[in-house]
């Protein structure tokens, strides 16, 4: 297997989250499944989809690296201990 870079767009800076918003929802789903973010996601995967709740646009499932999957609750997951341990990153 070849190391080939999939052209990743690295991102310019990465801080904490403060508070929960629906985009930090996310992007704890996203990392618990072992990507950065949407974007990483989407470049590693090769342009899958990501579904999504149509009532509250929280990730419904993932594939992880291993082709294992992660479903998500239509409702928060990210508890409010948790919500200072999400990366969010600046492209």
């Amino acid at each position: 297997m070849s190391s080939a870079n999939y052209n990743i767009s690295k991102p310019k800076s990465m801080s904490r989250a403060k508070g929960w918003t629906a985009e930090v929802e996310n992007l704890f789903r996203f990392q618990q499944a072992g990507y950065r973010d949407e974007l990483e996601y989407i470049q590693v995967k090769q342009g899958a989809l990501v579904e999504k709740w149509p009532q509250t646009g929280y990730v419904k499932k993932l594939q992880r690296r291993d082709n294992t999957f992660y479903y998500y609750s239509r409702k928060r997951e990210c508890a409010e201990h948790e919500v200072n341990k999400v990366k969010v990153y600046a492209y």
